[in-house]
């Protein structure tokens, strides 16, 4: 057996938390653009370009992930199923109960089994994503509670960075809260 080999062999739980955070990942990203389209179409433009902006970040979680999938000798595997879209306040509380759960519990469960099997990319990776899952949470749960004030047709440029997904609509920034990413490589989504 060669070293590829024992390393997926001997972090077999990690790895496949590592799947099953790349394919929720990969899932939220193909959700999160559903949503934006639903938020266009019933006229919240802020809450389109926040689901754009997370949708975003959420491909940055996944391609981490996938690298430390690689890493471990395995090929990353998403299987995409939509989550039903409904209004922008349905698809809100459904973000921020998923975002929520990422956060809180399996995040945090990933982390702890990562550590104990000393894979330390791939608790990096846990961390970085975990971190921006509850940015996220709250973004989503402001965006819910003031939803009213966000039916325009403005909408609103979010920055985000290329390496964690951290997110926010605010450039008064240097670095990245999460990472220490300069401001300056951070994309522009709207």
């Amino acid at each position: 057996m060669d070293s590829t080999q024992n390393a997926a062999t001997t972090s077999a739980p990690t790895l496949e938390n590592l799947q099953a955070a790349y394919n929720g990942e990969s899932n939220a990203h193909a959700n999160y653009l559903a949503f934006a389209t639903k938020a266009d179409q019933e006229g919240f433009a802020p809450v389109a370009s926040l689901f754009r902006a997370a949708a975003r970040a959420e491909e940055h979680h996944a391609h981490n992930h996938a690298e430390v999938i690689r890493k471990l000798g395995a090929t990353p595997v998403a299987i995409i199923t939509p989550a039903p879209v409904g209004s922008t306040r349905e698809n809100l509380q459904t973000a921020i109960k998923g975002e929520t759960y990422e956060r809180d519990v399996m995040y945090p469960t990933f982390i702890a089994k990562a550590k104990q099997e000393n894979q330390t990319d791939a608790v990096s990776t846990f961390q970085l994503a975990m971190a921006v899952e509850a940015e996220h949470a709250q973004l989503y749960t402001d965006a819910l509670k003031k939803l009213e004030s966000l039916h325009t047709d403005k909408p609103v440029t979010y920055y985000v960075c290329p390496y964690c997904g951290s997110t926010t609509p605010d450039p008064s920034f240097d670095l990245c809260p999460v990472c220490s990413t300069p401001q300056d490589q951070f994309e522009e989504v709207r």
